[in-house]
């Protein structure tokens, strides 16, 4: 999606088996050179399945195969290699069931000297670890947000104010908040801001988390504001639920037209 706006990016995967070289295939077909740390267990698949007469979609989130402590090692190490001072580093997806919860903030402390912001896109335990750790950016769900206080539901004015709190406590610069097909908002040092969707038509949800991901990195590589920086990032997930792929630049356009 980055590649798609024009952003230069280190794109690093775990790739096994012949699924974890189709997935270097499509990279690659998307102009995106992956650096490939090999594994021995295949790179598992997801499928979905979409009742063309309803428009229901259904998903099939398959579990992750087991990476060795080799695998991990090689991970760290990797990282510690390419990453340079001022550089954003994204973290993203849920972890292997053998993974240690708290890989993301070994990752994170094993990077702590190098200077860089952290991206976090996961949740569950695995967001409860590295929070325990300084990161740059979250972006839970609703429910997610409310996992991490404790919570079964949270109403408005609680989801600013744990988020604020999160912000104030320095444990994330900023928290990006998705509320689904209503939006989302963003906390941080300038305060509370909502950006609402407009009305388009669905093709798929899939990828549209991540493509808003994108959409607040681009914004932050462009020194944005952090209200446009949500916008982008919007913007990005919205243009990516109008296709059945990831956006295209002319929907993104599109909906940014809509979103004035």
């Amino acid at each position: 999606m980055l590649k798609r706006l024009g952003s230069e990016t280190n794109c690093i995967v775990t790739s096994g088996g012949d699924t974890g070289k189709r997935l270097t295939d499509l990279l690659v077909k998307e102009d995106v050179q992956p650096k490939i740390i090999p594994v021995k267990a295949w790179t598992r698949e997801n499928l979905s399945v979409v009742d063309t007469q309803s428009n229901l979609q259904y998903r099939f989130g398959m579990p992750g195969n087991v990476l060795g402590k080799k695998e991990l090692e090689t991970i760290k190490n990797l990282l510690k290699e390419i990453v340079n001072p001022k550089d954003i580093l994204v973290l993203s997806g849920s972890l292997t069931q053998n993974m240690p919860l708290d890989y993301y903030a070994q990752l994170i402390n094993f990077l702590a000297n190098k200077d860089i912001n952290i991206v976090i896109d996961t949740s569950g335990q695995a967001l409860i670890e590295a929070l325990k750790e300084n990161v740059y950016l979250i972006k839970p769900n609703q429910r997610e947000l409310a996992q991490l206080a404790e919570k079964e539901f949270m109403y408005t004015a609680e989801q600013e104010a744990f988020a604020m709190e999160l912000v104030k406590s320095k444990k994330a610069q900023y928290v990006v908040v998705s509320l689904g097909a209503r939006g989302a908002f963003i906390a941080c040092n300038q305060g509370v801001f909502y950006k609402t969707t407009p009305s388009v038509k669905v093709k798929s949800t899939i990828g549209a988390g991540d493509s808003m991901v994108a959409g607040l990195l681009y914004g932050i590589q462009n020194g944005f504001p952090p209200e446009k920086m949500l916008k982008w990032g919007v913007a990005c997930g919205v243009a990516t639920t109008m296709s059945t792929g990831l956006a295209t630049k002319e929907n993104i356009d599109t909906v940014l037209k809509l979103m004035k």
